[in-house]
């Protein structure tokens, strides 16, 4: 008798796998948006019998904390005094529930909820949705203050930059979209003021490949290290090629372990020329270059990367997280800047 026996990747077997996979991703979301519902109305619950009872702070919390001990004892798990804090919370951040979004858990709302600048929540939540961040990589990008980071980026920061930051998150339409300054590399490890090699970072990023790319952002695809080129019988070598699926561009990056020199800027300008020539495909938009360096001096990188025909950026690199404090005053200074210089023109 003949044995029929189906593989893995027969076409009925890969049918029903991809109708059970959608169907159960289906219902994840709906359950998730239905959990999303209910803690939003008990945070409601909560906010309008403090209003009707006029409590005071302290018995506030009193009612909570008898709340969660009767909830928990009939319900199970998930009502601790923390938790509904943070419905609580929930309800007040967001005046209609259908404004949140279904697509994060109640663990992204719970980082989420801990930023109380509305523009600022507004950005990580539309990153996390259009990224697909978990719960851990929010939790990083809100601790480098990637979002300070990018206002302060450009060297431009304004109100409408940060309402597009808001309500959009981050739009990649152009090579300057992608570029961050500084690039916070927390997760190497690597001790500040321990001695290392451009090929020990390298090596270091590589070993760290997905939290490089989470670093990056959006659309960064890596192809490799090392990429040799061949000029007239000479090998040159870029550090790391990566392509961005959303600009249809390779991207090319140059690691230095010190700042930034005219020399570096007119090295990656040759890789560059040469990738638009040999390797670019015809659907390829120009390839872009990133010299990420310890330091730049804004008038010596003015003059380095001036003049150009290529799309080439110069970005400062850090081992550690930032401070927080300090970036919000610096994005506060060139915002007050601006206001001052709008109200001085009216």
């Amino acid at each position: 008798m003949e044995n029929h026996q189906l593989s893995s990747d027969n076409p009925m077997i890969l049918e029903i796998r991809e109708l059970l996979e959608k169907s159960r991703k289906n219902i994840a979301q709906q359950v998730n948006t239905e959990l999303l519902t209910t803690y939003w109305n008990i945070g409601r619950i909560i906010v309008e019998y403090e209003q009707q009872s006029q409590l005071r702070a302290e018995y506030g919390k009193q009612t909570l904390k008898e709340l969660s001990k009767e909830l928990t004892r009939e319900f199970g798990k998930g009502f601790s005094r923390s938790n509904l804090q943070n419905m609580r919370a929930f309800y007040l951040a967001y005046e209609k529930c259908q404004t949140s979004s279904g697509k994060l858990a109640w663990s992204h709302y719970c980082e989420l909820l801990t930023i109380s600048d509305e523009d600022k929540r507004s950005f990580y939540e539309k990153e996390a949705v259009n990224s697909g961040w978990s719960v851990r990589e929010l939790k990083r990008q809100i601790e480098s203050s990637l979002y300070e980071r990018l206002l302060l980026s450009s060297g431009d920061a304004n109100k409408e930059k940060v309402l597009s930051l808001a309500q959009k998150g981050i739009e990649i339409a152009q090579p300057a979209d992608i570029i961050r300054d500084p690039y916070v590399f927390e997760f190497l490890g690597i001790p500040e003021n321990k001695p290392y090699l451009e090929s020990d970072l390298e090596q270091a990023l590589v070993m760290q490949i997905e939290k490089f790319l989470l670093e990056l952002g959006r659309g960064f695809m890596f192809v490799g290290t090392q990429q040799r080129i061949t000029l007239n019988n000479t090998h040159y070598y870029v550090d790391m090629v990566f392509y961005n699926k959303i600009l249809r561009a390779y991207v090319l990056i140059e690691l230095k372990t010190k700042k930034l020199t005219p020399e570096a800027a007119g090295q990656l300008n040759m890789y560059l020329n040469y990738y638009a020539a040999e390797v670019n495909d015809h659907d390829d938009n120009p390839p872009i270059g990133i010299i990420l360096c310890t330091d730049k001096d804004g008038v010596a990188a003015e003059y380095a990367l001036g003049g150009l025909s290529n799309n080439i950026f110069a970005s400062r690199y850090v081992l550690y997280m930032p401070d927080k404090e300090q970036l919000v005053a610096q994005v506060e200074a060139v915002l007050k800047k601006w206001h001052d210089k709008n109200d001085g023109n009216q």
